[in-house]
């Protein structure tokens, strides 16, 4: 996830003109980070007690959505990102990322449910 995360990243700050790069890195960062620890978190606790998943899963959920909601905030208001790189940057990175973490379960659980 981190190095398709870094190409995909250095392909946009090409599209999107250098000036845009901290923006692009910036709206990647928290995706990634989120998606790379709770893949870990996941795969660790599927191996070792499938049935705490779903609590695992729910606690994730509502400690990434306290999370996402303050970094979102303190980048606008504490580092001053330009609005559109930023979003475009976060919105792709965060669709992209939590569907390769969809996938990735898929494939942990062993299709189950095909």
């Amino acid at each position: 996830m981190a190095a398709a995360s870094i190409g995909g990243a250095a392909m946009a700050i090409a599209m999107a003109g250098r000036q845009n790069g901290p923006d692009v890195l910036l709206g990647m960062m928290a995706p990634l980070g989120a998606t790379a620890i709770s893949w870990v978190l996941i795969e660790r606790t599927y191996k070792r007690d499938p049935q705490q998943l779903t609590a695992l899963m729910v606690g994730a959920f509502g400690a990434k959505m306290v999370f996402f909601g303050a970094y979102v905030a303190a980048m606008f208001t504490l580092v001053g990102v330009q609005t559109v790189p930023f979003i475009a940057s976060f919105t792709g990175y965060f669709i992209a990322l939590y569907l390769t973490e969809a996938l990735l379960m898929r494939r942990l659980f062993g299709g189950h449910g095909q």
